[in-house]
């Protein structure tokens, strides 16, 4: 029978700490004097209201405004220029009446002394290399009357990379605008690591005048294009019309609808079969780009490729003489891909590569919406685009994937959950990157699976933070350290979700969780308000201490056994163990804690981050074992939280014969 009572033992624990850390406050809850600072006070929020609700869900009064474009292009290789007209037709579905709208002008980065030029250095990923272009504007046209029979030029003022115009008559809630635009601009070899050219080789994005979003949250969002922030777009239809040499093969956002003049027949009998195939099939083959026979023989200079896309929030285009061209299908999608004929030892996987990661986003997360995916080859390292991935010839077939699945990815965020990515860059890098794990062991097990590329991005932000080198993550991209740009907005927020997944809510919840978040906000824009509330509303735990900890601010993390007092009954065979958890740091995570006895048997006790709601410095608990002998008491023993000292995280009982600790 035990002697001791619990009650002595934990006023032993009690002891012994204040003995060893003299300034720690008493224990129980500490006199408030001041506003609730704690990491568990209630997060601020935007107040709910009719368009977006306090469970995270879009209100009833919820709206967006919508922008379709019909846009002809021409690509002259010899000047390298692209030439353009097109026709936008805005949708004002918001409840203001608006008299001017404010257009992305993004080739305006390439302009001398532009605001990209002189904040990132000229030979930096995001500089403009010393390239002069920029938009030239020849005309830009509001269309009045019914049927849009009266032009009227409308008044434009440029600030950089934005364009204020202004309405030649006011455009009502539930009105429409059309406009009539002509433009051209030089195509920049290194458009900010964003489109380019190489020889032959173009790929064009950020290419054609449009408008910026005007959403409940901000009015109109007008923050410049610089590069490492990308984009915020609103959602809509287009057609694209694109004029290219002959022997060119064009990539692109959306259906093609002409195949008839532009493919032979041959290739259009494989382009038809590939359909229903989940096997690849070559459409455009290296022996008939060899033989002059991957190209129709129509004896005119150009041809013209017409492609329409429904209910996306860009559309961009590749183009080259050479690309062999690939196509594989799930469930009736095309997964495609191009690529030069040197790219083709990597590359040939390249379209069942994109066919698994649709096939794995849409079957874990959300169903794939569009009727194709296309991965582009070219110079461009990463970059992706509705319906379309760039990437570059990387070295292995593995590294190509890796690349290829983040920017696959991408089309569910934020293609379809369309997160302003400009402002808050880790609502779509940081969940991209989160499902990438997910692809990647799933292709690759034998280099790890999901849980194992979750660990090591947890090791490298607890390195990171052990340094004091991370950043929080509200910080807008454009301002964040470049070298830690990778870290921040796309490491770290899913290091945070892997948290949030395994060790809070659990998978089943947290999937639930994520899913619902997709589904709301599919073909929407969502703030990170919107996600925090979606996650607590489905998964059933208010995660303000969460969301301020890993999201707002920018917590460390240090748990600690600081005190372990013993006590053995008379006869030997009843162990009672008092312990005092220490949290050393602001952050709070949940307790993970393993006692291993002597005969090797272990014991895993583990308490829910909520415990630290009324003291976040320290947290005792009680046990009582029947016929064991303590051996060590170790925090985290899986390494699957995030601890910047695992140097405190292991108790030892002192040898046999020594005095007893209190």
């Amino acid at each position: 029978m035990l002697r001791v009572s619990l009650a002595s033992l934990v006023f032993a624990v009690a002891s012994a700490a204040s003995a060893q850390q003299p300034t720690v406050a008493p224990a129980g809850p500490p006199k408030r004097t001041v506003a609730d600072t704690s990491v568990f006070a209630p997060l601020v929020l935007p107040a709910a209201n009719d368009y977006r609700t306090g469970g995270g869900s879009p209100g009833v009064r919820y709206w967006q405004n919508k922008a379709d474009y019909d846009i002809t292009a021409a690509l002259d290789t010899t000047r390298q220029t692209v030439s353009g007209r097109l026709r936008m037709r805005y949708t004002n579905n918001s409840p203001d009446t608006l008299r001017f709208l404010w257009m992305q002008m993004e080739q305006n980065a390439f302009k001398g002394n532009s605001l990209n030029s002189l904040i990132f250095p000229q030979t930096a990923r995001f500089g403009a290399r010393g390239f002069e272009g920029g938009d030239v504007i020849k005309r830009f046209d509001q269309l009045l009357g019914r049927n849009g029979e009266r032009q009227v030029a409308v008044v434009r003022r440029e600030n950089g990379t934005m364009t204020r115009i202004d309405l030649a008559e006011p455009l009502a809630p539930g009105g429409t605008a059309s406009f009539d635009v002509q433009w051209h601009f030089l195509v920049p070899e290194h458009g900010a690591d964003r489109m380019g050219r190489d020889g032959a080789l173009y790929e064009i994005a950020q290419w054609y005048p449009r408008v910026a979003v005007y959403d409940d949250v901000a009015g109109w969002n007008t923050e410049p294009y610089l590069g490492q922030g990308e984009f915020y777009l609103e959602y809509g239809d287009y057609t694209l019309a694109l004029t290219v040499p002959t022997g060119y093969i064009v990539a692109a956002t959306g259906s093609l609808q002409n195949p008839g003049d532009v493919l032979p027949p041959e290739q259009r009998a494989r382009y038809v079969a590939a359909a229903k195939s989940d096997t690849v099939i070559r459409i455009v083959t290296a022996a008939e780009l060899e033989s002059g026979a991957a190209r129709p023989r129509t004896g005119g200079a150009t041809l013209t490729w017409k492609f329409t896309a429904q209910n996306v929030r860009d559309a961009v285009w590749a183009a080259a003489p050479d690309y062999q061209w690939d196509a594989t299908s799930y469930k009736g999608i095309y997964a495609f891909s191009y690529y030069r004929p040197r790219a083709a030892p990597v590359w040939q996987d390249a379209a069942d590569q994109a066919r698994m990661s649709i096939q794995e986003y849409s079957e874990r997360w959300f169903p794939y919406p569009w009727p194709q995916i296309s991965a582009v080859e070219g110079p461009i390292s990463g970059m992706e685009y509705p319906m379309v991935a760039m990437e570059s010839s990387t070295r292995s077939v593995q590294d190509l994937y890796n690349v290829l699945t983040h920017e696959v990815g991408h089309m569910w965020y934020p293609m379809i959950v369309g997160s302003n990515e400009r402002v808050y860059m880790w609502q779509d890098e940081g969940f991209n990157t989160f499902i990438n794990t997910f692809s990647e062991g799933l292709r690759y097990p034998a280099q790890g699976d999901q849980m194992a590329r979750a660990a090591q991005e947890r090791s490298q932000i607890e390195g990171l933070m052990r340094r004091g080198r991370d950043e929080p993550m509200m910080v807008e991209p454009d301002r964040v350290n470049p070298g830690l740009l990778g870290a921040s907005d796309y490491v770290k927020p899913s290091v945070g979700l892997q948290l949030l997944r395994q060790e809070i809510l659990g998978p089943e919840l947290f999937d639930d969780a994520f899913r619902e978040y997709t589904r709301r906000w599919a073909f929407k824009h969502p703030t990170p308000a919107d996600f925090f509330r979606t996650m607590d509303d489905v998964g059933g735990r208010r995660l303000d201490w969460f969301w301020r900890n890993w999201f707002v601010e920018n917590a460390t993390y240090d748990q600690a056994i600081d005190t372990v007092a013993t006590r053995t009954s008379p006869g030997g065979d009843t162990l009672a163990v008092g312990v005092r958890y220490g949290n050393r740091q602001r952050g709070v995570l949940p307790i993970r804690a393993r006692f291993t006895f002597s005969d090797g048997s272990t014991q895993d006790f583990n308490y829910p981050a909520e415990v630290w709601s009324t003291n976040s410095a320290r947290y005792v608990r009680q046990y009582v074992f029947v016929g064991k002998t303590l051996a060590k008491i170790e925090l985290d023993p899986g390494l699957l939280l995030v601890d910047i000292d695992r140097g405190n995280n292991v108790w030892t009982a002192p040898p046999a014969g020594t005095a007893p600790r209190d």
